[in-house]
């Protein structure tokens, strides 16, 4: 961005605060030519700071993003392997409910090697995996659990969820079934 002259890097800010609440309204399927309407700018002047749909969502949930990161880190550091990785998925499904558009973002980037290092899928995973790692070696968690598992349950209950009435509740219902099972056996 350093390289923008002042305006295009105003042009630029704008164009996220509108595209961030347009999203939070409409989900990752917010029009970018209402995101362009309502910043007061022409469909090609988003196109030139975002070139894709998946740029402008990777722009939008940012910050979010690297919150979660911050969060996977300090509970990295608590004794228990297993509630920590749990209050990370559940603050990464939480936060897919409430930003809608992140499940979506997500399921859009296969969570595989090929995703953009840059990505929110790549970094949620990069955050995560040591949560994992770790509740694994303290066997607290099947050792064939692999982060691509957990990151695709949290994305199926967040878009599963999203229009019941009261989503939080009902993926937390999901999220707990998945975590302790539903089988009385």
């Amino acid at each position: 961005m350093t390289g923008q002259r002042s305006d295009a890097r105003r042009n630029r800010a704008h164009i996220l605060t509108v595209a961030k609440a347009e999203v939070a309204a409409r989900g990752a399927q917010a029009s970018l030519e209402q995101i362009a309407r309502v910043a007061g700018v022409g469909s090609a002047t988003v196109r030139r700071h975002f070139p894709t749909r998946k740029a402008l969502l990777e722009a939008v949930f940012q910050q979010r993003v690297q919150a979660l990161c911050d969060l996977a880190h300090t509970l990295s550091g608590q004794d228990d392997s297993r509630l920590a990785l749990l209050k990370w998925l559940r603050e990464l499904l939480a936060y897919s409910l409430d930003a809608r558009g992140l499940a979506d973002a997500l399921s859009y980037e296969p969570l595989q090697d090929e995703a953009a290092p840059d990505s929110c899928a790549a970094t949620i995973e990069a955050a995560g995996t040591p949560l994992l790692r770790r509740a694994i070696e303290d066997q607290a968690v099947r050792a064939d659990t692999t982060i691509h598992d957990l990151l695709t349950l949290i994305v199926g209950i967040a878009l599963a969820t999203e229009h019941h009435t009261d989503p939080a509740v009902q993926a937390e219902r999901v999220f707990q079934l998945s975590v302790d099972g539903f089988s009385l056996i």
